[in-house]
């Protein structure tokens, strides 16, 4: 009798080693690209750093994105003055988040790396990579870090300044709707309590239909935002949902062409839902987690009753 427990025993911590490491997932971002090469035909990788880091922030930054040549990087601050020209926002804000960017050839795409994901608290690269398509930013590597936690609005900033030192202007209304675009991401997220990666979910397809259609009129927007909105079971407020119709519609306005990065907007739908996946987020999947262990527990307490009886 008391072997079987005991084998019991053992059973159900194999199973609780298993459920750690397993089913819990690890975020894991790639790493920061590699400096050491240096790209003669597209030029060196681009630096740019929160103007608020101290001396020991900045070089932990240097560490974190992978920069082991200062020669091998072109480097450049971002301000608050560059927040309000950019994605305008306060002159007077704190800038800490960074980015590197390096540009790659035509066709490989864009790809996001939040190398210290835990410090950027509200934008995910998801919602980088959305806000940088809309502002028409393709066929980079773009790795975000910060040493402190925060928002990771400067490091949007940095891109646009990126671009526009290089010479390689983007277009000044495309990159106000991509800040109204990560505007809205990031109120959705907080106020209507949908995960941050709900939030992309929902653009991200609201794009790909807008990419497949080329709707003609706003009642062709209204009807996309709703078919997606019904299509994923989110439910929004009428101001909210205004709030996406308004926002979709000024990028029909602007006669935005996302058929040319369909494939990209394609790979972040993957990815969201690939994420969902691993976090286990189906219905019903916490609840069986909690009968697993509770039933678990049940059994231990019985075990170690069997031992002293």
């Amino acid at each position: 009798m008391l072997k079987r427990q005991l084998k019991k025993f053992l059973i159900g911590m194999l199973i609780v080693g298993l459920v750690l490491g397993i089913s819990l997932p690890v975020q894991a971002d790639n790493g920061a690209s590699d400096t050491e090469s240096i790209n003669e035909k597209l030029g060196s990788p681009i630096v740019v750093y929160g103007a608020q880091l101290n001396k020991n922030q900045r070089t932990e930054v240097r560490k974190l994105l992978n920069i082991k040549e200062a020669d091998n990087v072109e480097e450049f601050d971002v301000s608050g003055q560059d927040g309000a020209k950019y994605i305008n926002g306060d002159p007077n804000s704190n800038m800490y988040s960074s980015a590197k960017i390096t540009r790659q050839e035509e066709g490989n795409g864009l790809t996001i790396n939040i190398v210290t994901p835990d410090n950027i608290t509200e934008v995910t690269k998801e919602m980088y990579a959305n806000a940088l398509l809309t502002a028409g930013v393709e066929n980079a590597t773009v790795d975000v870090a910060s040493p402190v936690k925060v928002s990771g609005h400067s490091a949007l900033t940095g891109i646009y300044k990126a671009y526009d030192v290089k010479g390689e202007q983007l277009d000044k209304e495309r990159m106000e709707l991509a800040n109204d675009e990560l505007d809205v991401a990031t109120d959705l997220a907080k106020k209507e309590g949908m995960s941050q990666e709900k939030v992309s979910e929902l653009l991200t397809e609201i794009k790909q239909t807008i990419a497949e259609q080329n709707p003609a009129t706003k009642e062709d927007v209204e009807r996309i935002v709703q078919e997606q909105l019904d299509k994923l079971e989110i439910s929004l407020s009428e101001a909210d949902k205004q709030m996406l119709i308004d926002l979709f519609e000024k990028m029909r306005d602007l006669n935005i062409d996302f058929d040319k990065v369909k494939n990209q907007l394609e790979d972040i739908a993957s990815t969201i839902k690939d994420k969902a996946n691993e976090l286990g987020l189906d219905e019903g999947f916490w609840e069986k987690v909690a009968n697993f262990f509770s039933e678990l527990f049940q059994a231990l307490s019985n075990f170690f009753k069997g031992l002293f009886n």
